[in-house]
């Protein structure tokens, strides 16, 4: 291979002789992913004729995301990140007060968490509890015939043992817990594999893992593997079967918070949050065919994610959820479900640098720490939520947005 300069690869690259994805095979190894990325982002700027001087900043090694995290990159973006907080957690992973690192271009969206953490916190804290922790991975398999789908189907249920111990050869952390539901369309199967993953969101590792398995399978019955992964996992999509039987982490959080903090910190009541709880997030979510019954989780699950490495495009699982807000004489009791919550502390973006300054702010960078987390990240979506809501109640939306949301 010829190395060249970088005017002459970004000639090359002008002319169509070579591809962006070819750079750094005309770099010389003592260069590093860091010149290829300057090459890209000098030649995106000559076609576009832009001049990318802020994409052009940044201070996380190149080197390292190009081996996992990113292909032809030209740089990175910045989003600003603010801190709510502290707020106060009743976990049993997650036990003190926090700051919340979000990471968000939504003006008021910072100041509406703060504002509810402080609620919380005033209130002596939000209890939160891991209910269930999995990951799936669901293939679609074509047979000749529906009894040919059935057999499979048993032949799943008969062999769990084996299946288990061939799934697990393949990672040192992973476990498969079952295989449930096994479901038949015509001569299609799709049985979903469900797996504990540790502190990883390990959907590389079940993937891997079902692959082997099918690999046995497809010694003892006849199918084709039409995708590894089939719809029924559900990845990346808003699905019932997700709310109902959970995947990543699933957790619960609720607080009862005194009539006096309602109406100095929220200006509003409990029977008004009630009130505009049901009309809103059941009712309204109910008649329009939502399958979040809430008023905005994935703005704190979008800046959390975006903060902390995750892979953002889980943010529409983690909106999955139901909201409860009951008048208990004056006192509000009110509590956030989320079914579906796919998070790492370890592994994919955790590892970039700033992703990695977020989970230590929290205290959960790094192995042992996915529970914790995930209890920090739903009492920060409670705390948003109830904010939001008490807004809504108070008639206060509007006016926040105009003062926070706009020069």
């Amino acid at each position: 291979m010829i190395i060249m300069n970088s005017s002459e690869i970004i000639e090359k690259l002008l002319n169509n002789e070579i591809k962006l994805y070819e750079v750094e095979k005309y770099i010389s190894s003592s260069q590093n992913s860091s010149k290829a990325t300057d090459i890209r982002r000098k030649f995106i700027e000559k076609i576009s004729k832009t001049e990318l001087s802020h994409i052009a900043s940044y201070s996380i090694d190149m080197e390292e995301a190009e081996k996992k995290n990113i292909e032809n990159s030209i740089g990175t973006i910045q989003i600003p990140i603010g801190i709510a907080g502290p707020l106060k957690i009743n976990g049993k992973y997650a036990n003190d007060e926090f700051y919340i690192p979000l990471a968000t271009s939504e003006g008021a969206l910072v100041a509406s968490v703060n504002r509810g953490a402080s609620a919380i916190t005033a209130s002596g804290g939000v209890n939160v509890e891991v209910i269930d922790d999995k990951m799936t991975r669901a293939p679609v398999l074509k047979t000749d015939s529906a009894t040919e789908a059935i057999a499979i189907k048993k032949w799943l249920e008969d062999n769990f043992s084996k299946l288990k111990e061939i799934a697990e050869s393949t990672t040192n952390h992973g476990k498969l817990l079952k295989i449930d539901p096994i479901l038949i369309v015509g001569n299609y199967v799709y049985p979903r594999f469900v797996y504990s993953t540790g502190d990883s969101m390990g959907m590389n590792m079940v993937t891997i893992a079902t692959e082997k398995v099918l690999e046995l399978l497809s010694n003892e019955r006849n199918f084709h593997v039409l995708a590894l992964s089939g719809n029924v996992c559900v990845d990346k999509k808003p699905s019932s079967i997700n709310l109902i039987e959970g995947r990543g982490k699933t957790i619960v959080a609720d607080i009862v918070i005194p009539k006096e903090i309602i109406e100095t910190k929220l200006k509003t009541t409990a029977k008004a949050i009630e009130e505009v709880n049901i009309g809103k997030n059941l009712l309204g979510s109910a008649v329009s065919g939502s399958m979040g019954f809430n008023a905005h989780y994935a703005n704190m699950i979008g800046a959390i994610f975006l903060a902390t490495g995750q892979d953002d495009a889980h943010i529409v699982e983690g909106s999955l959820g139901i909201t409860t807000a009951e008048d208990r004489n004056g006192d509000l009791y009110f509590s956030v479900n989320m079914p579906d919550l796919p998070i790492a502390t370890v592994g994919g973006g955790t590892s970039l640098e700033t992703a990695k300054e977020s989970l230590e702010i929290l205290g959960v960078a790094g192995s042992g720490n996915a529970k914790k987390f995930a209890e920090i990240v739903i009492a920060t979506v409670l705390a948003g939520e109830l904010s939001l809501i008490g807004a809504l109640a108070a008639g206060h939306l509007a006016r926040a947005h105009k003062d926070l949301g706009r020069a």
